[in-house]
C-alpha cells in the first residue's frame, strides 16, 4: 500500500517547541486522514531544528465508494416537501427516488446517493493546507507580504505519495504561495543545496548524505553515546542531564561532540553553580572526576557542523564565554560570603509576600513560631528548629540564588556550613523546599521536618484565609504540592500529628487575639468531623462576620478535607482504594492524624480481601437496605440498642450477643491502635450476621418483634462504625 511523506521545512524551530510539534502533526494528519475513511498502517513524525515531518505508511489509494439512502416525504405530500427532497438528495426529479412501502407509515420516498470515493492524493491536497494555516504553535510569527502564520518563516513543503517500487507523485497544493514539491535542503552549511526525495527511506537516506540526523531519538543517542566516549578518553565521566540532552538535540542537525576546559580555580565554587552558569549559558554539559567526586574544570559541547580545525576555533568561543560567565558567579560566590545569612533578615521587612499576608520578615516571622511549636513533636530541639527557620529563607537574597533561583535552598545550606552553623541548620536551610514533587524525596532530619511542615502549612493556612484555593487546573500557588508535602512527611516520617489543633491555632493567628478564645470554642463546636465540619463552616463564619470578630474566616475543616482529598490522590497512586479514606474520614470523631487514617485504611483493605470481610460487608448492606426501607416506610428511624426480652429466636440471640462482644473488642483495639485486633474481632459477625438472615424474618407480624430486629440491624452498622463508614465503601 502507498506511503505518504510530508516535511516542512523553515528556519530555526524553537527547541522547547520541536517534540510538542512533532505530535501535533501527527494527530492533526492521522486525525484528519481516518475521519475521511483513510485507515492505516503506522505513522511516526521527525522534527530537526529546520523541518517539521510525518511519514504515514500503509494508506489506500482512494477512499471507498459511499451508497446512502435519505429517506423523503410519503407519497402524496405537499409539493414543497418534494421539491426540499429532490434538492437536499441532489435528484433532478422523482424519477430518480424510488419508493419504499412501511407497513405503519404507508409508502414514502427513497434517494440512494452513489458517491464515488477520491483519490487519497486529492483528500490530502484538501487537508494539509488547512492544518499549515491553523497549526497550534505556542508562538508563531508573520513574514513578508504573506498571510501565513508559523513559528519561522516556512521555506518549503515536500508531499510525496506512492507505493514502494513506484515512483511516488507529488501532493499538489500551495499554501500562501508555498508550492508542494519533492524537493528539501540538508544542512545549512555543509550542504545547502537543494535536492529530490521519493518516500521515507530515500529522504531519510539522503538527509543523511546531506549531514541532517532526521530522526530525533538518534540524534539523542548519538550525542549521548559521543560525550560519554569522549569523557571516559579523558578519564572522566559524564555528568548525565535529560532535559539537556532534550534541548540540545534541538539545536543542532548533525551532532558533533567536543570538549573544553576552564581554568581550576573556578572549582572552588559549589559544583551546583558551575553545572548551573555552563548549562543555562552555553548548554554545556559539564563532567565529574571519578577519583574525587566532584566536577573536573572540563565540559562537553555540542557543535552543528564539522570545523575544517577539528572544532578548535567552536571549542575556544565556548571556553571565552564560559570563562566569563564562571567569573561572574565566582564573584556572586565571594561577595555573598562575605555577608552572613542573619545580616540579611532586615531586607525581608520591606519585601511583599503577598499583598493579603504581610511581608517576608512577617511570613518567617509566622515559620519561626510554628516550627518551635513543632519541634517537640517531630523529635527537633527546639532551640536548632527557631534557628534554622530563622535563616531559611536568606539565601532568596544572595547573589547566586538571584542568578540561578533554582539553587535556593542548597546554597542556604553552603552559607550555613560555611559560616560553622550546626549541621541540623544547614540541612534544613536546603531541605525545608522538599518534596517539591511526588518523585522528590522528603526530608528525614527532625530540624528539616518541623521547618517544612511549618513553611508548608503557614502556606496552605494563610492563602485558605484569603480564599485563594486552588481552581480546577489553576493553582498558582502550588497549594496542591503544599498538601502533598504535608502529607508525605507525615506518612513517610511515621509522625504523630494531629493536623486539626495546628490548622486551627494557626487559623487563631489570623484573628483578633481579644476573639481568640471565643472563635476557639465556635470552631470546636462546629461538628465531630470534618466531612460534616465542611458543610458547617459556611454558617459559622457568617456569624463570626456578622459579629464582627474576625476579618478572617474559617478554614480548619475545609483545610482538612482538602488534605483528605490530597490523601486519596496520594494513596491512589500507591494502589489504596480512595473509598477506604473516605470511609474512615467520614467517622465520628476528628480524623486528623494522618498516620493513624492510614494505618486504619490498610487494616480496613486487608479485611476486605479476605472472604470473611467481603462476606461481611454483604451482610452489612443487606442488613442497611433493609433497615432503610422500613425507615422510609414508617418514617422514623430505628435506633438499637435492642430489648433482651423480644430477642426469641436462637439466631437472634447469637447476633445480638456477639455484637456486644465485637463491639467492647473493636473499642478496646481502636483504643490501642491495634487495627488488626479490631478487623479480626469484625470478622466474628460474619457467621451470627449470616445465620440471621438465614433463620429470622425481620419483619414480623408482631410489631414489637419487628422494630426490635430492626434495631438489631441498626447494632450491626454500629458495631461496624467502631470501624469505618460502610456506607462509603464501594463493591
Amino acid at each position: 500500500m502507498p506511503d505518504l511523506l510530508l516535511e516542512l521545512f523553515s528556519e530555526e524551530i524553537p527547541a522547547r517547541m520541536q517534540a510538542q510539534a512533532a505530535d501535533a502533526l501527527k494527530k492533526l494528519v492521522t486525525d484528519a486522514l481516518v475521519e475521511r475513511g483513510l485507515l492505516y498502517e503506522g505513522a511516526k513524525a521527525f522534527v530537526t531544528p529546520r523541518r517539521l515531518a510525518l511519514a504515514v505508511h500503509g494508506l489506500p489509494g482512494r477512499q471507498a465508494d459511499q451508497r446512502e439512502e435519505k429517506k423523503g416525504p410519503r407519497v402524496g405530500a405537499p409539493e414543497q416537501a418534494v421539491a426540499g427532497f429532490l434538492k437536499a438528495a441532489g435528484l433532478a426529479s422523482l424519477d430518480q427516488a424510488t419508493i419504499q412501502s412501511d407497513p405503519k407509515k404507508g409508502d414514502f420516498y427513497v434517494a440512494v446517493v452513489e458517491k464515488p470515493g477520491r483519490a487519497t492524493t486529492e483528500v490530502v491536497a484538501e487537508i494539509v493546507p488547512d492544518i499549515i494555516r491553523k497549526f497550534p504553535w505556542p508562538k508563531s510569527m508573520r513574514w513578508g507580504s504573506g498571510t501565513l502564520r508559523w513559528v519561522r518563516p516556512l521555506h518549503s513543503i515536500v508531499a510525496t505519495f506512492g507505493a514502494e517500487g513506484d515512483e511516488p507523485e507529488v501532493v499538489h497544493f500551495s499554501v500562501d504561495g508555498i508550492e508542494a514539491s519533492n524537493v528539501t535542503r540538508g544542512h545549512r552549511f555543509m550542504a545547502p543545496e537543494p535536492f529530490t526525495v521519493k518516500r521515507l527511506d530515500d529522504w531519510m537516506a539522503k538527509l543523511e548524505a546531506a549531514k541532517v540526523v532526521a530522526d530525533r531519538d538518534r540524534r539523542k543517542e548519538i550525542i549521548l553515546n559521543d560525550a560519554k566516549d569522549l569523557a571516559l578518553a579523558a578519564g572522566l565521566e559524564l555528568v548525565e542531564d535529560e532535559g539537556l540532552l532534550d534541548e540540545v538535540c534541538g539545536l543542532v542537525e548533525w551532532p558533533v561532540v567536543l570538549m573544553g576546559s576552564f581554568e581550576a580555580r573556578f572549582l572552588d565554587i559549589p559544583d551546583e553553580v558551575i553545572r548551573a552558569t555552563i548549562r543555562a549559558n552555553q548548554k554545556c554539559f559539564v563532567l565529574k572526576d571519578p577519583k574525587t567526586g566532584r566536577l573536573a574544570n572540563r565540559f562537553i559541547l555540542i557543535s552543528n557542523l564539522v570545523a575544517s580545525d577539528g572544532g578548535k576555533a567552536i571549542v575556544a568561543g565556548n571556553e571565552r564565554v564560559i570563562r566569563a560567565r564562571l567569573s561572574d558567579a565566582k564573584f556572586f560566590w565571594d561577595t555573598d560570603r562575605l555577608n552572613g545569612l542573619a545580616s540579611r533578615m532586615p531586607k525581608f521587612q520591606s519585601i511583599t509576600f503577598h499583598e493579603k499576608l504581610g511581608s517576608q520578615a512577617e511570613r518567617i516571622e509566622r515559620i519561626v513560631r510554628l516550627a518551635k511549636e513543632l519541634a517537640p513533636k517531630v523529635g527537633a530541639p527546639v532551640a536548632l528548629a527557631e534557628e534554622a527557620a530563622l535563616v531559611a529563607k536568606a539565601d532568596l537574597l544572595t547573589e547566586v540564588v538571584g542568578e540561578f533561583p533554582e539553587l535556593q535552598g542548597l546554597m542556604g545550606r553552603y552559607y550555613a556550613q560555611g559560616e560553622n552553623l550546626p549541621a541540623e541548620v544547614a540541612a534544613a536551610c536546603e531541605e525545608h523546599y522538599k518534596p517539591q514533587g511526588p518523585n522528590d524525596r522528603v526530608p528525614t532530619a527532625p530540624v528539616s521536618v518541623a521547618v517544612a511542615l511549618a513553611d508548608k502549612i503557614d502556606t496552605l493556612v494563610g492563602f485558605w484565609a484569603i480564599d485563594e484555593k486552588p481552581t480546577g487546573s489553576k493553582d498558582p500557588y502550588a497549594l496542591r504540592r503544599a498538601a502533598l508535602g504535608v502529607i508525605r512527611i507525615v506518612l513517610e516520617n511515621g509522625i504523630r500529628l494531629r493536623l486539626y489543633e495546628v490548622f486551627k491555632q494557626e487559623n487563631l493567628r489570623w484573628c483578633r487575639s481579644e476573639q481568640r478564645e471565643n472563635i476557639a470554642a465556635l470552631i470546636d463546636r462546629v461538628a465531630p468531623n470534618f466531612v460534616r465540619g465542611a458543610h458547617e463552616e459556611n454558617d459559622l463564619n457568617r456569624l463570626i462576620q456578622e459579629a464582627g470578630m474576625s476579618d478572617k474566616p474559617v478554614v480548619v475543616y475545609s483545610l482538612l478535607l482538602f488534605l483528605g482529598d490530597r490523601l486519596k490522590v496520594y494513596l491512589r497512586e500507591i494502589g489504596v482504594r480512595h473509598d477506604l479514606v473516605d470511609a474512615v474520614f467520614a467517622l465520628p470523631g476528628r480524623q486528623d492524624d494522618l498516620l493513624l487514617v492510614v494505618r486504619r485504611v490498610e487494616a480496613l483493605a486487608a479485611f476486605l480481601a479476605t472472604e470473611d470481610g467481603r462476606n461481611l460487608l454483604a451482610g452489612y448492606r443487606r442488613a442497611v437496605n433493609i433497615l432503610r426501607i422500613e425507615e422510609k416506610k414508617d418514617g422514623r428511624a430505628f435506633a438499637g440498642p435492642t430489648v433482651a426480652a423480644l430477642l426469641k429466636e436462637p439466631a437472634e440471640e447469637h447476633l445480638a450477643a456477639a455484637i456486644d462482644d465485637v463491639k467492647a473488642r473493636v473499642s478496646k483495639a481502636v483504643a490501642a491502635e491495634d487495627f488488626e485486633a479490631a478487623m479480626t474481632a469484625l470478622s466474628d459477625l460474619r457467621q451470627p450476621v449470616d445465620a440471621f438472615f438465614d433463620a429470622v424474618t425481620v419483619n414480623d407480624a408482631d410489631p414489637a418483634l419487628r422494630e426490635n430486629r430492626l434495631k438489631l440491624l441498626d447494632e450491626i452498622r454500629a458495631a461496624t462504625r467502631g470501624i469505618a463508614d460502610f456506607d462509603r465503601i464501594e463493591g
